[in-house]
């Protein structure tokens, strides 16, 4: 897949499903920009990237401040002179079903879930407009397809509004040369899901709901980002494409 010197910036790319987007793009000659709060793993994945030969940089931000995104944006074009891709990937779980979440705690979820996306398509589509063009890619979950029995109902409506957001982005701005998709992974088999796969019932229902019988892992998300990225998803505008080993086929 041809990302050969395109500028990448990821959100939530200090860890898990992040980092291995961020490495993949590297690995293939992207320049990538990883966007994070925690300081510590950000600049350790940024320093493991550089050690491979790769180009990374960390620039520690909170998703939902618009004064860390026009920071963040305004440094990937200072030093690259474009943003060429855009992977609005930070997110955040509240695990309360409806009846036992406070409104405060229910607009979280939509503030960092669905507020950092809106963030960061706002201030990356100037950018990519007056360059000719460029691709978001928004991280949204297989609860952004279907209504999801084991997922609470807060996570599923703040993926249900990122899916909806990237049609309606690829709608308006797909004749400014952008192109928005939406990712939809399962349950990923990250080391924090295999703590909980100890718990038989955890791991039951988990696994039991993937046709093809195990979990996504995190190569597997990252490949599709890499797809979505390159030149040859040059007219793949608006999807929303599951990566959830049939989940959400039936």
């Amino acid at each position: 897949m041809n990302v050969r010197d395109k500028v990448v910036m990821i959100t939530g790319a200090a860890g898990g499903l992040g980092s291995e987007m961020a490495r993949l793009l590297c690995a293939n000659g992207a320049k990538v920009y990883i966007l994070d709060l925690d300081a510590e793993k950000g600049r350790a994945t940024a320093e493991d990237i550089a050690g491979r030969g790769g180009f990374a940089r960390f620039i520690r931000t909170d998703v939902t401040s618009e004064a860390d995104w026009q920071a963040a944006v305004a440094c990937a074009v200072e030093e690259c002179g474009r943003l060429d891709v855009l992977v609005n990937n930070a997110g955040i779980n509240i695990r309360k079903p409806v009846e036992e979440m406070s409104i405060d705690e229910w607009c979280t979820m939509m503030k960092v879930n669905t507020g950092s996306t809106f963030l960061g398509c706002k201030y990356a589509i100037p950018v990519m407009r007056g360059q000719g063009g460029g691709a978001i890619i928004n991280t949204s979950s297989v609860c952004g397809l279907v209504g999801h029995k084991y997922t609470p109902e807060a996570y599923t409506a703040s993926k249900g509004a990122v899916t909806m957001l990237t049609k309606a982005i690829a709608s308006r701005y797909g004749k400014d040369g952008i192109r928005c998709n939406s990712i939809h992974p399962s349950t990923v088999d990250t080391p924090l899901v295999r703590e909980r796969l100890q718990d038989a019932q955890f791991r039951a229902e988990r696994v039991g709901e993937v046709p093809l019988g195990r979990l996504a892992t995190a190569s597997d998300v990252a490949n599709a980002v890499l797809y979505l990225a390159s030149d040859e998803a040059s007219f793949i505008n608006g999807a929303a494409l599951p990566i959830d080993g049939g989940v959400t086929a039936y």
